[in-house]
């Protein structure tokens, strides 16, 4: 019954009729969601847990887009340097919080000229 009365459970009823009748699965990501392609060259993703449109990595985004016709690897090699993706994380705990310095410390970094 959830699927009828709420958007915010994987997916409407919609969209859920669209992906049976009209959807050919194309892939899935390392996070679990799906990704579907029409005939007409519709694309859309079906999340896995709870949705939230910055977890969709790089590859995939692009892919959304219309930016590459390639479908995404798993298998094509990423450098040392790339971090993995990570999912927005404003408003938890893992958010990034900078150091505040107070109006009058004398901690400065730079030296005021005269």
């Amino acid at each position: 019954m959830k699927i009828f009365f709420t958007w915010w459970y994987k997916q409407t009823f919609g969209t859920f009729l669209k992906t049976l009748f009209f959807g050919k699965f194309v892939g899935k990501d390392e996070f679990g969601n799906k990704y579907y392609k029409s005939k007409k060259d519709e694309r859309w993703v079906i999340y896995s847990n709870n949705i939230e449109a910055t977890k969709i990595t790089s590859d995939w985004f692009l892919w959304m887009h219309h930016t590459i016709d390639k479908i995404p690897d798993k298998t094509v090699k990423k450098f040392k340097w790339q971090k993995k993706h990570l999912e927005n994380r404003t408003g938890t705990n893992d958010s990034y919080k900078p150091i505040k310095i107070k109006k009058n410390s004398n901690n400065k970094k730079y030296e005021s000229w005269r």
